[in-house]
């Protein structure tokens, strides 16, 4: 907790007079039951007899210590909402910022919806505990201890009930704690899952209905929901036993402080007022212990938040550029595999790609072909470090990749992933993610490359058409081409394409391919397809299988020497040659 509270920043001021407005406001609840004991004592059993003035003048006291007490926990309260709704806000920064630098190694071993969970759910613990912190155990303890150092005051001797009960309370707040933390923990973990439930369900709604699974998908929530539910009931059914255990210790204190007190009465070893006074002051330790344990509860509960916070915080990033020199620059658009071997975590048995010796000079256009699994996308996910080699180097422009600073390699390689995503905005701020300062102009010329501006001009907004989230108001043939337009306004060096028109028809592929030729004239050029027509004029093709390079070659070369690209090929061209 310690350590994610160095995020407070520019709300520690607001946190500080929150403390200082709780003190006031104790000092002032304190005070009060002493001037009743007066009221009592003097002003109604006072030796002279009843004095209604000074009845008057104390009871007018006491409205205005309540008054300003009242104001005073107004105010606190407020300036702490303030406080923890900042801290929050800058925490939620800083981790986002970190997730940000996350590779995709590093997003994989969280998974999204845990990190999504995290940003809000714990977020939400994080600010609870945080006004905790800053109003109840400030109140709670300042409260505790006046009211003691008063009660001891007042009677030194029926203070000794606390010997007993103080113990009684502290064993069972740590049995209480060490037996809900652990159920909070797996209570948290359930509802990374109901989450990742939840997403995959909405992100795939058009496929649930399609292939009416949607009975399945409610069974599939009903059961992740149920897990939240149960986790939940386990962890605070060991919470729940912290008040009535706390209610039961402090009534027999009552009970116990009545009696002995009434004798001393009797005795008079204790005025009446004394012993009214007595009674508020136990009262108010006995709710600051209450409220102590409760406000501890909540740390139990944050605790869990602390750890799964601190996890993003502590996370390695094994993708980074502190060493790189933020001078280099891409020189050309070359590449070459040397000795790669790459496989997506050391615990994995197999490398996604094995002994990968490639030589592109710049402004080739090279192919890749292989069937689903045979590592293309993986091959091509090092060029712009999205993941780093295992073994080997893939040296860009002539320089290992990992000598560049990313944002300096990133900037010159274009790449269109195989799972096109669009964001909310229009489609003109959607294809200027390539380039923020490119004009309206140059957004028509990469859309018109991209065969994308004759769709784009048939709806009634042009440009200006809003894309709803993850793109689902177009179709995916139309998101393949406002992505391809978004990588060519960039002006890269390479481009990468990722299979990028396999949601096209085949005229449409053609005529991106014949704009692309034009458009894309002394870049270098990566396209992995499935149709061989897509490749079959680059400059040289590579037919992967299994993480290797089973064959390469042009098409021609290739017809001779790779019986599976012939088999794809003929397979492809048999309808149309027919």
């Amino acid at each position: 907790m310690r350590r994610l509270l160095r995020y407070v920043g520019e709300y520690r001021k607001y946190a500080i007079i929150a403390m200082i407005l709780v003190a006031m406001e104790v000092v002032f609840d304190v005070a009060i039951p002493m001037v009743m004991s007066n009221i009592i004592d003097k002003g109604i059993n006072g030796a002279a007899g009843p004095d209604p003035g000074y009845c008057i003048r104390m009871g007018a006291v006491m409205l205005g210590m309540s008054t300003v007490a009242m104001l005073c926990g107004i105010l606190s309260s407020k300036v702490a909402s303030q406080a923890g709704a900042g801290y929050v806000r800058n925490l939620r920064n800083v981790m986002f910022n970190k997730i940000q630098d996350f590779s995709f190694k590093n997003i994989d071993h969280f998974t999204v919806p845990s990190l999504i969970t995290r940003l809000t759910m714990d977020m939400r613990q994080m600010r609870m505990a945080f006004m905790t912190v800053t109003r109840m155990l400030v109140r709670s303890p300042m409260q505790l201890i006046f009211s003691f150092v008063m009660v001891a005051k007042i009677n030194l001797r029926l203070a000794s009930v606390f010997a007993i009960a103080l113990p009684i309370l502290s064993i069972g707040l740590y049995a209480i704690f060490k037996t809900a933390h652990p159920r909070f923990q797996e209570m948290m973990t359930r509802t990374d899952d109901l989450n990742a439930t939840t997403e995959e369900n909405l992100i795939g709604i058009r496929v649930v209905k399609t292939f009416v699974r949607g009975e399945f998908e409610k069974e599939k929530f009903r059961k992740a929901n149920n897990a939240v539910r149960d986790n939940m009931r386990r962890a605070e059914k060991i919470v729940n036993l912290n008040e009535p255990f706390f209610s039961t210790v402090m009534y027999c204190c009552m009970i116990a402080v009545s009696w002995f007190g009434g004798k001393s009465i009797i005795r008079g070893e204790l005025s009446v007022g004394e012993f009214m006074s007595y009674i508020s002051y136990i009262r108010m330790v006995l709710f600051s212990l209450l409220m102590i344990s409760s406000s501890l509860m909540q740390i139990v509960f944050a605790d869990t938040s602390v750890g799964r916070l601190n996890a993003i915080l502590d996370e390695e990033i094994d993708i980074t550029d502190t060493d790189a020199d933020p001078d280099l620059m891409l020189e050309d658009a070359s590449i070459r595999f040397e000795n790669v071997d790459f496989k997506y975590s050391e615990e994995a048995e197999e490398n996604a790609l094995t002994d990968i010796n490639i030589d592109i000079k710049p402004g080739q256009v090279v192919g890749i072909l292989g069937p689903t699994g045979a590592g293309k996308t993986s091959l091509i996910s090092l060029i712009p470090r999205l993941y780093d080699v295992t073994d080997g180097k893939v040296i860009v422009g002539g320089h290992d990749v990992r000598d560049y600073k990313l944002d300096n390699l990133r900037k010159d390689v274009a790449v269109v992933l195989q799972k096109n995503l669009l964001f909310t905005g229009t489609i003109e701020e959607n294809i200027l993610w390539g380039d923020m300062n490119a004009t309206h102009e140059e957004v028509v010329d990469a859309a018109r490359s991209a065969q994308a501006d004759d769709f784009i001009m048939s709806f009634p907004d042009g440009y200006e058409t809003k894309i709803e989230q993850s793109g689902v108001n177009v179709s995916g043939g139309q998101q393949q081409r406002l992505c391809i337009a978004r990588a060519l306004i960039k002006k890269p060096k390479i481009v990468i394409m990722d299979d990028s028109t396999s949601a096209v028809d085949t005229d449409t592929d053609k005529r991106i391919r014949m704009a692309l030729k034009e458009k894309l004239a002394g870049m270098t050029t990566i396209i992995i397809a499935q149709r061989v027509a897509s490749v079959m004029e680059a400059d040289q093709i590579l037919m992967m299988e299994n993480g290797r390079i089973a064959a390469r070659g042009t098409h021609d070369e290739l017809l001779q020497i790779s019986e599976a690209y012939r088999d794809l090929y003929e397979s492809q061209t048999q309808g149309v040659q027919a």
